[in-house]
């Protein structure tokens, strides 16, 4: 039993689709809210350039956790998932440390290489170098908080005798879970993580790679039934699944991206009546889905309540 399994997360709206824009102090009244309705975990979405023709704006995600945290005590924090080649790891190291003593131990981080070269262009991180960035900035990020003093060469990061404290409030450290798709990335959770969060998988893909991320890890000398998951996924609850449908279809097909090379799918979609919802998502965990974070149609307050009040609870075993 990991220290995931049977929990029940929820993801933020820190974007918007262009001209509406993100509402800041009502995203963190969204965070408290979230906590007195019971869920386990809030997860926030990261970029920092989204899109051109319709623009998303984005609220940036440990700004917006960092607020959150002050104004709650239970629930976790999580980054579903941040682009860890777009910052100094070493800032990042910093700051990621502060916010979970900042929150008693709440972080969570999920993390990813990315995939939107306009985005690393604009930065000024080289984008067909984030995989080697990635690798290096991870350890330089579990060095610093596991280690008192650090030497090393990573790229341009010179750590001569680098000390920083206070480390992470969790030790060793946060959980880390890697975002991603392909082998390469599989086998970076399994092995220089502590597992996989993944975004919009049926049950029977969500397998596929999971047991892939198992089978990197026991070839390293991993234990894989130490290893932790997540399953992002949209839900609408209504009346019956055709009555919800073609919302959920046109929701998912104007907000959200599939990329191409993942089997991340629209399939995915959790839709239908309260037992609908409740069947489709036991599958999930029937194959051995740890946590699941829901993504309520259009963030409504009636899909949101209706998951923790009468879905949730009948999950829960």
């Amino acid at each position: 039993m990991t220290i995931l399994s049977n929990t029940f997360g929820i993801s933020m709206r820190n974007f918007q689709r262009f001209p509406d824009l993100p509402d800041a102090p009502a995203l963190v009244d969204f965070g408290v809210a979230m906590e007195e309705l019971g869920y386990d975990s809030l997860w926030v979405w990261d970029h920092i350039l989204l899109g051109v023709d319709p623009h998303f704006p984005i609220i940036d995600a440990l700004s917006l956790l960092t607020a959150v945290a002050a104004r709650t005590t239970k629930i976790q924090l999580g980054t579903g998932v941040l682009v860890l080649p777009l910052r100094n790891p070493v800032i990042l190291a910093k700051q990621l440390s502060s916010m979970d003593q900042l929150s008693c131990g709440r972080l969570i981080l999920g993390l990813a290489s990315g995939w939107y070269k306009r985005e690393f262009d604009a930065v000024g991180v080289p984008y067909n170098k984030r995989g080697k960035i990635m690798d290096q900035s991870l350890e330089i990020l579990t060095r610093l908080w596991q280690e008192d003093m650090v030497n090393g060469q990573y790229g341009s990061h010179e750590l001569k005798s680098s000390v920083m404290f206070p480390k992470p409030h969790q030790r060793p450290r946060p959980p880390i879970l890697i975002g991603g798709y392909v082998d390469a990335v599989l086998k970076r959770a399994a092995i220089a993580a502590d597992g996989w969060l993944t975004y919009f998988y049926t049950p029977e893909d969500f397998t596929k790679s999971w047991d892939k991320v198992q089978n990197f890890a026991a070839a390293a000398g991993k234990d894989p039934a130490a290893l932790l998951n997540c399953n992002q996924l949209p839900i609408m609850v209504g009346e019956s699944r055709a009555a919800v449908e073609e919302p959920m279809m046109k929701w998912l097909n104007s907000e959200w991206d599939f990329a191409s090379w993942s089997d991340s799918s629209v399939a995915s979609a959790i839709m239908g009546s309260v037992d609908d919802c409740v069947e489709q998502l036991q599958a999930h965990i029937d194959v051995g889905v740890q946590k699941l974070i829901f993504v309520p149609y259009e963030y409504h307050q009636d899909q949101v309540e209706v998951i923790a009040r009468e879905i949730i609870p009948r999950l829960k075993r």
